[in-house]
């Protein structure tokens, strides 16, 4: 099974509350990557790894034309109902199916990461991309401004071994993701960061939303979903408000901005 196919499979466990409850957290992060990518009426505007279409609506509202592509069919079922006019597959990053210069602006939110080989991921971004398009991929910042580092760390050292693969930072290095881009034959042209505070109105919302996520599905299977709980209630003590909302924040998330 390839990696998209692992991930499609763990991320449409949870894809509704993904969808309505935390996705929706990261909209100051597709605001900032739409301006950056240019993105206004008639754009023609490809969101890879879309998740449940949340930069695809903010996109629409802009008039771009829009097409998204994500592992998740769960996901593709909810960015499809958001967006009716949107086309939207299901699909693998590293092997697009989309022609040459197919689109103006491409964004990938938290998806590359994923992938199996990052520039053959990065490749396919700037290979559908026109030569006068721009390419903006984010992903972590640094753990030092990721207040939420705390959460996936308690449940990470609740776990009997470290998980396999990739960790959550592995590409938030200074220069590391710009170094991969530039691998991919993308010239780099800006580097910037974006606040996208976690904000939850009690700890059931925080639950099912932390927990929707590909890779904690996996934990969930490890732990069980009692003691998960029980680990995640502890971890956002410091973030919760005596009226029982959680603020998990600041989450300082990472873009960059490059050209074919």
């Amino acid at each position: 099974m390839s990696s998209a196919q692992k991930q499609g499979e763990l991320w449409g466990q949870a894809a509704s509350n993904w969808a309505t409850l935390h996705e929706t957290n990261h909209i100051p992060l597709f605001e900032a990557m739409l301006n950056a990518a240019n993105v206004s009426k008639g754009t023609r505007f490809f969101d890879a790894g879309c998740g449940g279409g949340g930069a695809s609506v903010l996109a629409a509202q802009r008039g771009a034309q829009i097409s998204g592509l994500d592992a998740a069919e769960g996901l593709i079922e909810i960015a499809r109902a958001r967006v009716p006019l949107g086309e939207f597959r299901v699909g693998d990053i590293q092997g697009l199916p989309f022609e040459n210069d197919a689109f103006d602006a491409v964004i990938a939110a938290n998806s590359v990461q994923f992938a199996d080989d990052t520039v053959a991921a990065l490749r396919e971004l700037r290979r559908v991309c026109t030569s006068t398009g721009r390419v903006v991929v984010a992903l972590f910042g640094p753990p030092e401004k990721m207040a939420y580092r705390h959460i996936g760390g308690a449940v990470r050292a609740a776990l009997p071994e470290p998980p396999d693969g990739k960790g959550p930072f592995e590409l938030s290095a200074p220069g590391k993701l710009e170094g991969l881009m530039e691998q991919a034959g993308l010239q780099v042209i800006e580097s910037s960061e974006v606040n996208c505070p976690f904000c939850y109105p009690d700890f059931e919302a925080c639950y099912l939303a932390t927990t929707s996520p590909g890779p904690m599905r996996r934990f969930i299977n490890v732990l069980g979903e009692e003691k998960l709980k029980a680990v995640l209630w502890e971890a956002v003590q410091p973030f919760r408000s005596d009226d029982s909302r959680i603020e998990i924040g600041p989450n300082m998330f990472k873009y960059v901005v490059a050209v074919s």
